[in-house]
C-alpha cells in the first residue's frame, strides 16, 4: 500500500471512522470470483491488502474484473460487504474514469434471445460463421453451407451473384 492515500479515500474513511460502516458507501476493486463463483473484493479501507468475499445485488460478470464497485456493509462490518453496483468507465484499460464502457446487451424472456453488440456480432463453431456488422451486412461462412425450406425459398437483393 503506498503511503500517500487518495483524498477520496480519506474522506470515506473519515465517515467510516465518525458514523460507523453501516451508514456509508464506499468503492472497492472486484478482484473476480472464488472457486463457487461468489464475488471477491479488494481496496476495502480498513481492510488494506485483503481479498474479502463478498455478496451482491447486481449481476457481476468476468468483464467487470478490475472496476470499482459500491459496497456497503452488512451490519457495519466491513467483512460482510454487499456489492450494489459497478462502476462504468473504472476498469484498467478503459480510458478516462466516467467513460462508458463499450455496450453489449443480451435479453431473454423464454420465447425471444436478442443480443445486442456496438460493432459486431460473430456465432463461430470450427470452421464455421455467421458475422453481423454494424454496416448492415450478414457474413456467413462455412466448408458447406445448405439453406432448405419445406416452403418458399426467396432469394432478393439489389443484385445477386451466384458464384
Amino acid at each position: 500500500m503506498s503511503a500517500v492515500q487518495d483524498p477520496v479515500d480519506t474522506l470515506i474513511q473519515e465517515a467510516l471512522d465518525a458514523r460507523g460502516a453501516s451508514s456509508a458507501l464506499i468503492t472497492a476493486r472486484f478482484h473476480g470470483f472464488d472457486v463457487d463463483d461468489g464475488p471477491l473484493i479488494v481496496d476495502v479501507p480498513g481492510l488494506p491488502g485483503e481479498i474479502v468475499k463478498a455478496r451482491t445485488t447486481v449481476p457481476l460478470r468476468r468483464a467487470h474484473v478490475d472496476a470499482s464497485v459500491v459496497v456497503l456493509f452488512e451490519g457495519g462490518d466491513r467483512r460482510r460487504p454487499i456489492i450494489i453496483g459497478v462502476v462504468h468507465g473504472t476498469r484498467a484499460g478503459e480510458g478516462e474514469p466516467g467513460t462508458p464502457a463499450r455496450s453489449l446487451s443480451v435479453q431473454a424472456d423464454g420465447e425471444r434471445l436478442v443480443i445486442s453488440a456496438e460493432q459486431e456480432i460473430v456465432l463461430r463453431c470450427g470452421a464455421a460463421s455467421v458475422t453481423l456488422t454494424r454496416a448492415g451486412k450478414v457474413l456467413i461462412k462455412g466448408s458447406y453451407v445448405l439453406s432448405s425450406s419445406t416452403g418458399y425459398n426467396k432469394i432478393k437483393g439489389a443484385a445477386v451473384d451466384i458464384n
